[in-house]
């Protein structure tokens, strides 16, 4: 079997885009993934970055399900703090029907303390850093009952829980006369009567995302950080699964990296340098890389000062840019260094005013490169 392909849309979309072009750009992302036969699109939720701003990705992906046919969809992630648990249950339970098997569900605890504060959460602090910080403790706990009522929820069994976040509780249906179909109720569990594939993304070195997958059996994304951290994702995640009696296996690993493909090396480079790619890098993403830590992880790999790593430095030597063979040369490369994963999930970008450079993007990874990249063994 080959490495299957994703899509992951934060959506990096520069500032001054409106809503309506971030979600037109969505829906022409998804539809141009579909056609191309990439297998997977995840799309991020958050509630305070200008360039990561899709505060419901639910409402993008029921209107991409109706223009697509083949490509799954999840939210990537719901932040289970952010929400109450009964309200997420009943809309992801209808959601997956609405997709009836192409949905899949990503929960988180959020990166962005800026969010949670908006969330009445005021001591969450920024501590995901590729070095090895912890998330905020009381986040994860939250994440935890959060889950916990809404399985229980999804069972539609009667129960009552009082919690140290929420209270919940599912009503007993109360038997009416005969025909009496009044007091039943909607039937709101997910899309074959039981919890969706659900999937958590870890970040920080140590990261206790990556721990709650291996025990719950989820399925375990890796935001790339370096080596390092993608090696010891794979090992917290593996020891975790098999201390919890489950099996690890590769091929369900997922790892978020940047990756663009043209038919040239030369013209990929450029592309991305002088593109939508090169924009939000200089004007976002390194500034906040250097803020989480990330440089560093991606200057030991090759052996620099994190100070000197630059833009051209990440296009050269940690992004997977080039022509299709580089491209694969260098999924290879990174399959020997970690031991490999299932799916490539490609960070999406804002190419709304000119798509076709990325979109031909898509269609080689999609058609060029994973068919050519053999899965890891277990």
């Amino acid at each position: 079997m080959a490495m299957e392909t994703g899509l992951i849309f934060h959506p990096y979309m520069r500032p001054g885009r409106t809503a309506k072009q971030t979600f037109d750009w969505g829906i022409q992302s998804a539809v141009q993934a579909d056609s191309v036969g990439i297998d997977s699109m995840m799309i991020s939720e958050h509630a305070s970055q200008i360039w990561e701003n899709i505060p419901n990705p639910e409402l993008l992906i029921a209107a991409a399900a109706l223009q697509t046919k083949n490509i799954k969809f999840g939210p990537m992630a719901h932040l289970l703090p952010h929400q109450h648990p009964a309200k997420l249950a009943t809309m992801i339970g209808w959601l997956s029907r609405i997709l009836e098997g192409r949905y899949f569900l990503g929960i988180g605890a959020g990166a962005y303390p800026q969010a949670s504060y908006m969330h009445g959460i005021r001591n969450a602090g920024q501590s995901n850093t590729a070095s090895g910080g912890d998330e905020t403790k009381d986040l994860n706990d939250m994440v935890r009952e959060s889950l916990f009522i809404m399985e229980k929820i999804w069972k539609r069994e009667p129960f009552f829980y009082e919690g140290k976040y929420w209270d919940a509780g599912y009503p007993e249906e109360l038997e009416g006369a005969e025909g009496d179909e009044q007091h039943k109720l909607a039937d709101f569990s997910p899309w074959g009567g039981k919890a969706p594939e659900i999937a958590v993304t870890g970040f920080s070195y140590n990261s206790p995302s990556m721990r709650l997958a291996g025990e719950r059996n989820f399925k375990p994304v890796s935001i790339f950080s370096g080596l390092d951290a993608l090696k010891r994702h794979w090992e917290v995640y593996s020891e975790a699964a098999i201390k919890a009696g489950h099996t690890p296996d590769r091929s369900r690993h997922a790892v978020s990296h940047t990756v663009f493909c043209a038919e040239t090396d030369k013209e990929a480079k450029r592309l991305v340098m002088e593109g939508p790619i090169g924009y939000c890098f200089q004007h976002y993403l390194i500034p906040i890389w250097r803020r989480f830590g990330m440089m560093d992880g991606y200057a030991k790999d090759a052996g620099i000062d994190p100070a000197n790593a630059d833009l051209e430095f990440l296009v050269d030597h940690v992004f997977l840019v080039g022509s299709p063979d580089t491209v694969k040369e260098k999924i290879n490369a990174l399959f020997e260094a970690t031991g490999g994963w299932g799916t490539l999930q490609v960070e999406a970008h804002d190419y709304y005013d000119d798509p076709a450079p990325w979109f031909q993007s898509l269609e080689l990874i999609a058609k060029e490169v994973a068919p050519k990249i053999a899965l890891p063994n277990r």
